[in-house]
């Protein structure tokens, strides 16, 4: 029996961790680190368990960290913005020895945090960066193409969307407007390059994707998450893509088109008087506007798809890969915060023994991850339509376009 605690345990992906590890025999205390105790509070009660309980936290200051994460042996990290707040919660895990697991999707950052392997091996803990859908899964199923699927891999290509959560905040918008504004890595021909997002090289890498459930059609968008810089580092492949977006289309293209406009810029500008900083009006819009765009569309969520979509040869022929993970009852919450919780459940299993700081196709064996989400997304019981599972699903095309759905 182990404690565990999911810092920002009270956000959209750190509470669906804590309902996830909290229905698990194996832990016997989830504790919640957040600053919300009134959310933390309604989430201890819908869990209706007594071995869940909540902690203060104040993500920006050590000592604060340190008090949360004391006596645990696990700690799982959602709190995002995570380009502002990871490399603080890592330093402290790793200063008590303490087995670590987040879900950071920030490329930049994560090259910081990799910088930390060495101080972690030391320490002689184990720091599983990104598990969570993309990165996470996507890395996992990719080994998985790589390792035991094709003789040879060509090309990984990731894809998701999502949209419908109940609950956005700030930093989820703030991730958006971060994601728009820096260098988008990208593994092209053998080698990483970057693009931008708002210029011609980014542009060109703009298309749409057919999503089993979600949609069919659905335009996405170069992401710098850091699959393109992690992957080359583990798998032998030519090129590696992320691209995606957010649900409605017509949200999505609200977010794009302010922060293109400059409105994610921090410097406050003087109106009548009055100093007003472009990005805190922005977020306000847009989460305002939200909900009428919600309403507008008629938008029917949560839902969300996450795809891997890998090319090479098999037997000296053409051969493709496509991995889904989709569902129109789930989004984002349960697509990043169920494979967080099966990190630390694996990492509490003994099935993760590397140390330093690690992403899931450096450390993790993809057949158990495979094996253990299987069994927690389970398919939605109020429907019999089959437009909710959960799982994975593997189609393969061979050189003829041939589909065959297969059971892994």
């Amino acid at each position: 029996m182990a404690q565990v605690v999911v810092l920002g345990g009270c956000g959209a992906v750190g509470s669906v961790a804590v309902k996830t590890l909290a229905a698990q025999e194996l832990f016997s205390r989830v504790l919640i680190g957040d600053r919300n105790m009134d959310r933390a509070r309604e989430i201890i009660a819908e869990t209706g368990s007594d071995k869940v309980s909540a902690v203060r936290l104040d993500a920006d200051d050590p000592e604060s960290i340190r008090a949360a994460v004391s006596g645990c042996d696990i700690v799982l990290n959602c709190v995002g913005p995570f380009y502002k707040t990871v490399k603080t919660i890592l330093e402290t895990v790793i200063g008590l020895g303490i087995n670590y697991v987040d879900i950071c999707d920030d490329v930049d950052v994560t090259l910081e945090i990799l910088a930390m392997d060495e101080a972690a091996r030391r320490a002689g803990i184990t720091a599983l960066i990104g598990m969570g859908s993309s990165p996470g899964a996507t890395n996992l199923l990719a080994k998985l193409a790589h390792d035991t699927l094709l003789d040879e891999t060509d090309s990984i290509d990731i894809f998701h969307t999502h949209g419908g959560e109940a609950i956005e905040g700030e930093g989820v918008i703030a991730h958006r407007f971060h994601c728009m504004s820096i260098d988008i890595p990208m593994f092209l021909d053998g080698r990483l390059t970057y693009v931008k997002y708002f210029e011609d090289d980014g542009i060109a890498l703009r298309q749409t994707f057919d999503f089993p459930v979600v949609g069919e059609n659905i335009p996405l968008y170069p992401y710098p998450h850091p699959e393109q810089v992690t992957l080359p580092r583990y798998l032998r492949v030519k090129s590696v893509t992320n691209k995606g977006s957010v649900l409605p289309n017509e949200y999505y293209n609200l977010t794009r088109d302010l922060c293109g406009l400059g409105l994610a810029d921090r410097e406050p500008l003087d109106v009548r008087g009055h100093p007003v900083v472009p990005y805190d009006f922005a977020v306000a819009y847009i989460l305002r506007e939200r909900e009428r765009i919600l309403r507008k569309t008629g938008f029917q969520g949560p839902c969300g798809c996450c795809s891997v979509v890998a090319t090479g040869k098999k037997d000296g022929k053409y051969q493709e890969y496509r991995f889904h993970m989709a569902s129109r009852s789930q989004a984002l919450g349960e697509g990043t915060g169920i494979p967080a919780a099966m990190g630390v459940m694996l990492m509490h299993q003994g099935r993760i023994g590397a140390k330093g700081v690690l992403p899931p196709e450096a450390c993790v064996d993809p057949m158990e991850f495979v094996g253990l989400i299987s069994k927690v997304m389970k398919l939605d019981e109020k429907k019999d339509d089959g437009d909710s599972f959960g799982g994975v699903i593997v189609e393969s095309i061979d050189e003829t376009g041939k589909i065959t759905t297969l059971d892994i």
